[in-house]
């Protein structure tokens, strides 16, 4: 069985495009890309920038090698001119975008690739596929940690996507605020907390539950948490308590009328001594379910499907277009879908107390900007190197300060305007 690098994500109409241009001459012309979002996902006020941190390492190993050559020749996709140049392909140009964790609302130019057409088109699929993917669910999972209310909120959606999928969503979910996966090679990979329990099977393994919980405990200890949803939640508490005693760190339930159950097992848990017990719950959780438990003595969430797929948007609806060649701004003109030409800069200015008022883009040019506005762009690569990027704790914190910026109306769950205009002042 071959084994392709990850340069053969790249769809064939890029190559379609570079074999025709390296023939009429055009491949080498200096371009600008952007990558953008037209419009948020419905009921969305504001989008998490994620994925930039994953991409320039991709980048700096993305190369063509004899096996992949020789596929594209044997396919009869490339000829022997563009067969050549991709052999050997190093992307040499200019990357600046928004940082991870950055804030981005319409039209936002959240990545600017610049370089030859050739080695700039060649990366587009690689770097949509990125960022849709992981800001998609770095977005999905800020709004959920605002629904929490400072209570942690566990990710463990591996089983509901696709195997490297879950470790880029798991990656995405702590960026957004989710204080641990369930994904132990995110946590290998990325230096997540990791965190996880036992499933029914474990349970209905035993010849009771009480027989379950005791296995658990006499492995793990008392700091466990366990489920005791399998049979009657009442009497797996119960069970719970009389096994592990009132220092158990807690109880899991993963089924049935939340709002109720919570209220019921906080009760009884005290009732048994077992005050400190945590109530973990999970099950279908979203940013609406979270939010609705928001009064209940819930200590924990567990999230998984609803993370992993972007709750309701499992992509960002970010596009790559090419607005300048040579120096000159180029436009699309397709009805709903125009762009604004030229290489855009873009600050957000604050109030002196630090909440975000708005942001301005501009076109081939930079706006004015006092001593409360930010400057949004930095710089990921040059020349094709890559420059020294934040860590994803700092990455992680950037997003945090930038959720306390907005005003409190762009935190809502319900539809609305974005949570600060943007006004794009094209080239003149």
């Amino acid at each position: 069985m071959n084994t392709y690098a990850p340069a053969l994500m790249t769809d064939q109409y890029e190559l379609t495009m570079i074999s025709a241009a390296l023939q009429d001459g055009t491949a080498d012309r200096q371009c600008v890309f952007e990558v953008f979002a037209r419009r948020l996902p419905g009921g969305r006020r504001y989008g998490v920038v994620a994925g930039p941190g994953r991409l320039v390492e991709l980048i700096r190993e993305f190369r063509f090698g004899a096996a992949e050559i020789d596929f594209l020749r044997g396919a009869g996709i490339v000829d022997e001119t563009t067969a050549r140049w991709l052999a050997g392909y190093r992307f040499t140009g200019d990357i600046d975008g928004y940082a991870e964790g950055e804030l981005f609302f319409p039209g936002s130019p959240i990545l600017t690739v610049s370089g030859t057409f050739a080695e700039c088109v060649l990366l587009e699929t690689l770097i949509l596929s990125v960022l849709n993917h992981d800001s998609a669910i770095a977005s999905a999972a800020a709004r959920m940690v605002t629904a929490a209310r400072g209570r942690p909120i566990i990710e463990m959606g591996s089983r509901r996507t696709h195997e490297d999928s879950a470790i880029a969503a798991a990656r995405a979910a702590y960026l957004a605020g989710f204080a641990s996966t369930s994904n132990l090679a995110a946590g290998a990979r990325y230096g997540i907390p990791t965190t996880g329990t036992s499933a029914h099977a474990f349970t209905l393994l035993h010849d009771d539950e009480p027989a379950a919980f005791a296995s658990q405990v006499a492995a793990l200890g008392k700091n466990t948490t366990l489920l005791v949803d399998t049979y009657d939640i009442g009497q797996g508490i119960r069970n719970a308590i009389a096994v592990a005693g009132p220092d158990l760190r807690a109880v899991r339930i993963d089924s049935g009328d939340l709002s109720v159950l919570a209220q019921h097992s906080r009760e009884l848990l005290d009732s048994l001594g077992a005050t400190e017990t945590k109530i973990v719950v999970s099950g279908d959780m979203d940013e609406y379910a979270i939010s609705s438990l928001a009064a209940e003595p819930v200590d924990m969430y567990g999230a998984g499907t609803a993370v992993v797929t972007g709750s309701g948007a499992p992509t960002a609806g970010l596009v790559y277009k090419l607005v300048e060649v040579e120096g000159r701004p180029v436009v699309k003109r397709s009805e709903n879908k125009a762009t604004v030409g030229g290489r855009k800069t873009a600050v957000r200015r604050h109030k002196p107390t630090g909440t975000a008022t708005e942001e301005i883009i501009v076109s081939q040019g930079v706006p004015d900007h006092a001593a409360n506005d930010r400057l949004l762009q930095r710089s990921f690569v040059a020349a094709g190197e890559v420059v020294a990027m934040p860590t994803l704790q700092e990455s992680r914190e950037h997003l945090r300060q930038g959720l306390i910026s907005i005003p409190w109306e762009g935190l809502k769950l319900s539809a609305g305007d974005p949570a600060i205009p943007v006004t794009i002042v094209p080239t003149s």
